[in-house]
């Protein structure tokens, strides 16, 4: 496994793969970014071409190399991430290499044993005469052949253990079908498959993986759930599921839009007719889940949820998550039909003009509570400012928000004033329940820590290290530093440049230390590209200023001892300082 991979770290330029995902901008020598994997608005996440890692220096502190961020971008196990850059790479992998991730080889286990049953459904559809009333059902839905073929869309048949009888000649056991939540398990412990009678769409994940299922019913008359779902499992989880991301994903990007419907067959339809940058999501709501993985591809979003109340509730729900994750948020009002299914089987042609023109969220709030108080009374235009207020306070933009005061104003005939009030009296309340774990953590670190820190993040920045640190060597001690690390660091960097013969090169630097020293000075290296300003401060005046807290704490250690030789340390430790305070002046 080591070789393989060395081979993809070798093979596959970070920034590149990396900046596929994320938008970086080039910060000296390093590149940075608005962390992938938590909520912020300053970059905080650097990348470093030399050193082939990466790092995030906000809330999450995340860091790796290219195999780590794949790891966290997809949620894979390490076997996994190894497995899809080596395949990309065309770099081989040998055949043991599975045998070393249980979670990983559970993983591969259950997506072979979903393709499998995807595979018996859509064999089930299109070839036997138990997938007759479906063929018909989907006809009469006008979905035509290749798109059946494209989702793989499949059907239950209406038997008990058909599907599980079909899995046992292929050799999967009922353990494997309990983990798949193919089958359901009785009280007296016999089991049943889960999907009975049923339209079959598999489930899949951006990669194409199938990681579940959804079964809908034919008909509208028989007493059940007209959707189950694929229970969570290790691979299916319904929070993070997007319905069609893997065929839209591409799509999506060029068109740098994401069109948001609910159900199956909302998506389905509209993809047939050329709409290809749409996902379904699965329940009434975006979850913050859903919108994380919407950031990779987009940041602007057409929600075109169904049109009755439970479709304007659902949009409502999403706009917090979407304004703190910085979402363009637009909502496509179609004139036909009542979901976007019916609506372009309706009328095509008006449903693709709305679709490229979407009506801004506030936009279509005023309009949905002008509707639920359509009385001209003062009692009204009281409820709908209650009503939307709360709502605008999650807008970040400053003109933004001011512009929809005006229009809300002109609307209900009051002075802007008036909605001012009633926002600033919903902010309060807002801030009232913000707990202290939705703020981003505090820079960590005091004053001297992040000034040693610097001083050597700006060291490794420089042309010429060895004859930086040797200029520092003549001001500094590795005891100066207070933190053991930086300490230690300072001391290998002077052996290293002896050793080096003054010829220093970061990579060969860090094969040279510990794990734990590494690790240290991987996230030192990154730290200064983000405020590339303060390079300016020199590195001869940081080390001063070590030089100056070092000494105070020397000074500090003597203060309560009456020995004559203390005392004698103490004035030339003060005679010291001033000459070193002088030096931090001038420099």
């Amino acid at each position: 496994m080591h070789e393989t991979v060395e081979e993809i770290k070798k093979k596959q330029d970070i920034v590149e793969y990396i900046g596929s995902f994320v938008t970086l901008k080039k910060a000296g020598r390093n590149y940075k970014g608005l962390c992938p994997f938590h909520q912020e608005k300053s970059p905080s996440f650097i990348v470093s071409p030399d050193r082939q890692i990466w790092h995030c220096f906000g809330s999450c502190g995340e860091g790796g190399d290219v195999i780590r961020f794949l790891m966290k971008f997809e949620n894979l196990t390490f076997p996994e991430a190894v497995k899809e850059l080596a395949n990309k790479l065309n770099i081989p992998i040998s055949s043991s290499f599975s045998s070393e991730d249980s979670v990983w080889k559970k993983k591969e286990r259950l997506f072979l044993l979903n393709r499998t049953a995807c595979d018996f459904y859509h064999y089930v559809l299109l070839h036997s005469k138990f997938g007759k009333k479906a063929r018909e059902y989907l006809a009469k839905r006008n979905i035509k052949s290749e798109i059946i073929n494209t989702f793989e869309i499949g059907y239950a048949p209406s038997s008990w253990d058909s599907l599980r009888r079909f899995l046992f000649k292929k050799k999967f056991r009922d353990e494997d079908l309990m983990d798949a939540g193919l089958v359901i398990r009785t009280e007296k412990g016999s089991l049943f498959d889960r999907f009975r009678g049923r339209l079959v769409f598999p489930l899949k994940d951006a990669r194409g993986n199938i990681v579940g299922f959804s079964g809908r019913l034919l008909s509208e008359d028989i007493k059940q759930a007209k959707y189950i779902n694929t229970p969570e499992t290790l691979i299916y989880h319904k929070r993070e599921t997007l319905f069609g991301l893997h065929l839209a994903k591409e799509s999506i990007r060029k068109e740098k839009n994401v069109i948001v419907v609910e159900g199956e067959f909302d998506m389905i339809s509209p993809y047939q007719s050329g709409i290809s940058n749409i996902v379904a999501i699965k329940g009434s709501a975006l979850t913050k889940d859903q919108l994380l993985l919407i950031k990779r591809y987009t940041n602007k979003i057409s929600l075109a949820l169904d049109s009755d109340e439970a479709g304007a509730e659902a949009m409502k729900r999403g706009i917090k998550e979407a304004e703190e994750l910085d979402f363009e948020l637009g909502v496509i009002i179609f004139l036909e039909g009542k979901d976007p299914d019916d609506a372009i089987q309706k009328d095509p042609v008006s449903f693709k003009k709305a679709v490229m023109l979407p009506v801004p969220i506030y936009d279509f709030l005023i309009s949905h509570f002008l509707k639920k108080y359509p009385e001209d009374t003062a009692f009204s235009k009281k409820n709908i400012g209650e009503e939307i207020v709360p709502f605008m306070v999650y807008i970040n933009n400053p003109i933004v928000q001011s512009y929809y005061i005006k229009k809300l104003a002109i609307i209900l005939g009051v002075d802007e004033s008036s909605v001012e009030s009633i926002l600033r009296k919903a902010k309060y309340n807002k801030k009232a329940f913000i707990s202290t774990k939705e703020k981003e953590k505090e820079p960590k670190g005091n004053r001297v820590e992040m000034i040693e820190r610097h001083c050597l993040s700006l060291l490794f920045q420089t042309e010429d290290v060895c004859k930086n640190i040797m200029l520092l060597k003549t001001i500094l001690e590795a005891s100066d530093f207070s933190y053991p690390a930086y300490s230690n660091l300072f001391q290998e960097l002077i052996k290293g440049c002896i050793t080096a013969n003054s010829l220093f090169n970061v990579n060969t630097f860090a094969q040279l230390l510990s794990p734990q020293l590494r690790s240290v000075y991987d996230e030192i290296y990154l730290s200064t590209s983000l405020d590339m300003g303060s390079q300016d401060q020199s590195i001869l005046k940081l080390s001063y200023e070590i030089k100056q807290f070092s000494l105070k704490r020397q000074l500090q250690s003597f203060l309560t001892s009456d020995k004559i030789e203390n005392q004698e340390k103490m004035h030339q430790l003060n005679v010291l300082l001033k000459e070193v305070e002088k030096k931090v002046a001038k420099v």
